[in-house]
């Protein structure tokens, strides 16, 4: 099972590049496969198969690999108003501009803000993983230890460069390490189905019985937190090839792939383990489980480059978030809602200034974590991803009610009638998300209530605070705040 075949769509067919110091991005650079790449690597499936998904198995049991297809169920139905939004409003910013363009200008400003927030807090977060699974990799293979937070200081370094050298560079790259690391799940899945499990294959993982209980229902927050960063295919429309179809057909793609993807890796290591012992085993072995099931089922070959491309995986996923961060800064900055530096780009298209800032505060977090001796798991990944996890899914929640909005007003628009309903569809589905998520976040953190309730308190005072911040640009700005309602390609930027 290839997880990306070779396609032209993912050249590059000599863009023109903007002059240092412009406020363009580079047209024309990344296709179908170069966009759903680097969507993909958000998300990290090695990362979320072999690192997190045990904690899934653990609590949910049979039931999680229906899960994952259930989360990629309901993210489907959202994408489908999300989608045709993107063909119609030529922006380059995601949820902002669309939540904006329906909802008016200070609720796009709120939106901004929450969602520049909300993914630094899932990438620098994951900075604690990288580390954590870099230094694993380098004592498996050469018996080297290494403090993580040097690890992972260096890996901003390395991502900020990355990123700077454009996104059809950054796309190559993820394009192979995106096929390296589905190729090693898919190996060890094959492997497993070959060879029949633990106790022959069996299909209980399907059953809704499975599906809808208390365990499954209180891990579906780290089901969807699989699926991270999908909705950022918006985010590159200003540089991709023919966007109005690049952009849904990538979005889809995305969504399809990991939903599958995530199904099939889960259930055969549930068949690898036994339906009826998985549950035990997983909470016995932990992030054990991955790599001791590929060494039995493969070898132990397979387990070192496991361990070796899982460094990768959070790699590539630090890319893609930096990348998507640098972008709706960028979007921001185009509008005027930010400081005009943050839209000037570099020669190979790339918003670096932006690129240079956040990579400084995601450098700056690590360092404290790190010499102030704070757990880079529980602390830095956990704590820190938790905020960015509901925001995302709370901007999604908004983004459909912003559909909703949008179609109503457009009375031209084919297939209007279904686009309203799916999005309809989907603020339900993504309300129910979000109250399942916050009624079992303590599964998600591990943390006591008191802790719990600042992690939750974050999101709604990011908002709030973006609502205040987006009411004062209005009353000093408001030529800036009626650009963000707006959906012209290019928007002139203030002086």
């Amino acid at each position: 099972m290839s997880a990306l075949p070779a396609s032209s769509t993912s050249s590059v067919s000599a863009p023109s590049s903007p002059r240092s110091g412009s406020t363009e991005l580079r047209p024309d650079s990344i296709g179908t496969v170069g966009v759903m790449a680097t969507v993909i690597s958000a998300a990290a499936p090695l990362t979320v198969m072999a690192g997190v998904a045990p904690v899934a198995l653990a609590i949910g049991g049979v039931g999680v690999p229906g899960a994952y297809l259930l989360a990629g169920a309901v993210l489907a139905i959202f994408a489908i108003g999300f989608t045709a939004m993107a063909a119609e409003i030529r922006r380059t910013g995601g949820f902002f501009v669309y939540i904006g363009h329906a909802f008016g200008g200070t609720a796009g400003f709120a939106a901004a803000v929450l969602a520049i927030v909300s993914y630094n807090f899932l990438q620098i977060g994951v900075y604690g993983l990288l580390g954590i699974q870099t230094r694993a990799a380098l004592d498996d293979l050469f018996g080297v230890t290494a403090p993580w937070w040097v690890i992972s200081a260096i890996a901003v370094v390395a991502v900020f460069i990355l990123g700077a050298l454009g996104i059809d560079v950054g796309a190559r790259v993820l394009v192979v390490l995106i096929t390296l690391e589905s190729a090693i799940l898919a190996i060890m899945g094959i492997a497993i189905v070959v060879q029949g499990g633990a106790n022959g294959l069996g299909v209980a993982s399907f059953d809704p019985h499975n599906i809808f209980t208390s365990g499954v229902l209180a891990v579906l927050g780290i089901c969807f937190a699989a699926f991270m960063g999908f909705e950022s295919t918006a985010l590159y429309r200003a540089e991709a090839r023919d966007p109005a179809r690049t952009i849904p057909r990538a979005t889809y793609a995305a969504v399809g792939f990991m939903a599958l993807f995530y199904c099939f890796i889960a259930w055969t290591v549930v068949q690898a383990i036994g339906q009826a012992d998985v549950q035990a085993r997983a909470g016995e072995q932990g992030p054990a489980l991955f790599f001791a099931t590929i060494h039995q089922y493969v070898g132990g070959w397979a387990e070192h480059a496991m361990y070796a491309l899982i460094v990768t995986s959070v790699y590539a996923s630090q890319l893609a978030f930096h990348n998507a961060i640098n972008r709706y800064t960028f979007g921001m900055a185009q509008s005027g809602a930010l400081p005009r530096v943050f839209a000037r780009t570099n020669r190979a298209g790339s918003p670096a200034f932006a690129g240079a800032v956040q990579s400084l505060l995601a450098l700056t977090v690590v360092l404290v974590f790190g010499l102030a001796g704070l757990d880079p798991f529980q602390d830095l990944l956990i704590k820190v991803n938790t905020p960015g996890v509901i925001g995302i899914i709370v901007l999604q929640a908004l983004a459909a009610a912003a559909a909703v909005a949008f179609f109503l007003r457009r009375r031209d628009m084919p297939r209007r009638m279904f686009l309203i309903s799916s999005s309809v569809v989907a603020v339900g589905l993504m309300a129910w998300v979000i109250y399942m998520v916050v009624k079992h976040l303590d599964v998600l953190t591990g943390a006591p209530k008191a802790t719990n309730d600042v992690l939750l308190a974050v999101v709604p005072a990011v908002l709030l605070l973006g609502v205040v911040g987006g009411l004062v640009l209005r009353s000093i700005r408001p030529d800036t705040i009626a650009l963000l309602a707006r959906d012209d390609a290019g928007v002139e930027l203030p002086e």
